[in-house]
């Protein structure tokens, strides 16, 4: 863990602590990103920092550090860790100093960071989702990645407990707005690649990376288009397949909805292709988007 706390990296779990008071623990005051550490390289790092400080600013939270320090600092925690495969998720929080609701008694912002072994492969099986009864985030609060992630975790359980693998929340117009911790893709019967992103829901780096590498399967002619817009739930459920879109997934295909089967309700062809893409831009992309952790040349403090 890295805190600009006590100003260091810690392999120390017992240390690996965040204070009472920090705004973000007991008012929410925070922002986080994750990016994924696979084979020694930090996946996109670049784009998820650019999406976590513009939302630490509309989060009305100013950075101790700019762009390039945090950078350097999670590079070296990367390497701290001795970690191989996993995620490195990180925090800017308003800041410890008191208890109250206004930030304004507060000493400084805060920054943290930890490293978090897991395995990663690349999913081949579908899921089951079903239409959330959690009410949305307010377009302000969704479209920034804030630790306010209270209905995130409701419609999480609420799947759950309905045996499902998550829900898929759809906005007041009827248009599919994206899961409780990753966007939505569509491939319709037309072989279009859809994605909804709008300004009522956070925008993936993930999907953003995703619109750029399916242009080869439009040049390949597996594809007819790439395109965003407003997707509606009727055109959703009638899509040839579908799947969820995020950092840490990167694809995972979706099989059926509300227990009405995706397509023939099985895994696609598309799907699965355009899951290759992904992952072979994290296994051996280009420079700009996979930064290497160098562990031998680390000493931990």
């Amino acid at each position: 863990m890295y805190s600009s706390f006590f100003d260091g990296i810690t392999l120390d779990p017992a240390l690996m602590m965040i204070p009472l008071d920090d705004h973000m623990v007991h008012r929410g005051h925070g922002v986080f990103d994750t990016t994924m550490l696979f084979n020694r390289y930090l996946y996109d790092l670049d784009s998820h920092l650019v999406r976590f400080l513009d939302s630490a600013s509309k989060a009305k939270i100013s950075s101790p550090f700019p762009r390039k320090t945090l950078r350097s600092i999670l590079i070296q925690l990367a390497a701290a860790s001795k970690c191989t495969t996993g995620s490195l998720r990180f925090w800017l929080s308003a800041g410890p100093g008191d208890f109250l609701l206004s930030a304004s008694g507060l000493r400084n912002s805060q920054f943290y960071a930890v490293v978090i072994s897991q395995n990663f492969s690349e999913c081949s099986k579908g899921v089951k989702v079903i239409t959330s009864t959690i009410p949305m985030k307010p377009p302000l609060f969704a479209a920034m990645k804030n630790v306010n992630y209270l209905p995130n975790v409701h419609s999480k359980m609420e799947a759950e407990e309905k045996g499902v693998f998550a829900s898929i929340w759809v906005d007041d117009q009827g248009y599919v707005a994206e899961g409780p911790n990753a966007n939505v893709a569509f491939i319709s019967k037309r072989k279009e690649l859809l994605l909804p992103l709008s300004d009522k829901i956070l925008i993936g780096c993930t999907a953003k990376r995703l619109l750029v590498l399916a242009s080869k399967l439009v040049e390949q002619g597996l594809l007819r288009s790439v395109s965003t817009r407003d997707v509606t739930v009727a055109e959703a459920k009638n899509s040839a397949e579908m799947m969820f879109v995020s950092s840490l997934l990167p694809i995972l295909p979706i099989v059926e909805w509300d227990e009405q089967p995706i397509g023939d309700g099985l895994v696609g062809e598309l799907t699965l292709a355009i899951s290759a893409l992904l992952w072979e831009d994290i296994i051996s992309g280009p420079e700009t988007r996979r930064v290497p952790v160098l562990h031998e040349q680390m000493v931990a403090t």
